[in-house]
């Protein structure tokens, strides 16, 4: 840096960037890849149909198949098909089935894009979280309130880490989206008078999109964010401020 305090010259953004969009089958993933392909990036995307993004074998596999990425986000989770019980009557293996279905996937995927992105001097990571991550989860489900949380620790360390290679990490805690069926048969079964509750606790009175969060994901990797990491983004309708 200049003894002036100018910035240090940085490589430009891809012409094209390559991306990375974990969990797009559905909803919210989907969004984002097709906000980003509608954006010009060529956009790869990934659902556990086509990798086990919780097994680094099979996420670097997919890395070598794929080539560098210069734009990771990371979608990939939510409940396994989990419902609340009891903390005593959590089995580990749902507690880890969780925690790898959002954790531990964010953790590989990461780790994998890094070090060309590292030797290029340019990155965008983006990692959906949930307001679950920043309060209680409304499913009461402790591993998904936890590994959601631990997805925001995550961004924060890996901003102040990946920061001098000219890599941004950022965060998104989306609010309730009617974005996937467990999401769907979650909003039904909370009857007319629960949905209304529901919405009486969103500042916009209305339930996010998908579009909401692709939104928020394209700040993020866009040219006008590139002093901007380490941050956590409520996208949700301002039902934080409740």
């Amino acid at each position: 840096m200049s003894l002036e305090g100018e910035p240090e010259a940085r490589p430009a953004a891809p012409a094209r960037p390559v991306a990375l969009v974990t969990g797009t089958a559905h909803g919210i993933g989907g969004g984002i890849a097709d906000a980003l392909e509608r954006d010009g990036a060529l956009v790869h995307r990934v659902d556990r149909d086509q990798a086990d993004l919780s097994d680094p074998g099979a996420v670097a596999a997919l890395l070598a198949r794929l080539g560098p990425v210069d734009i990771l986000v990371n979608n990939a989770g939510g409940v396994c098909g989990q419902v609340h019980q009891d903390l005593e009557a959590v089995s580990d293996a749902d507690w880890r089935a969780v925690l790898d279905a959002n954790l531990t996937c964010a953790f590989n995927c990461t780790r994998a894009v890094v070090p060309e992105m590292k030797r290029r001097g340019w990155g965008r990571i983006v990692t959906i979280s949930s307001g679950a991550g920043r309060s209680v989860s409304l499913t009461g489900i402790q591993a998904y309130t936890t590994a959601k949380a631990a997805e925001i620790g995550f961004t924060r360390q890996m901003a102040f880490e990946l920061g001098p290679h000219g890599i941004t990490v950022n965060c998104i805690c989306p609010g309730f989206v009617l974005s996937n069926p467990t999401s769907i048969e979650q909003w039904r079964g909370y009857g007319e008078e629960g949905q209304r509750q529901l919405l009486q606790g969103i500042a916009v009175r209305r339930l996010g999109t998908p579009e909401d969060i692709a939104n928020a994901v394209r700040f993020f990797v866009s040219p006008d964010s590139s002093w901007v990491t380490g941050q956590v983004l409520s996208v949700d309708g301002g039902n934080a401020l409740f």
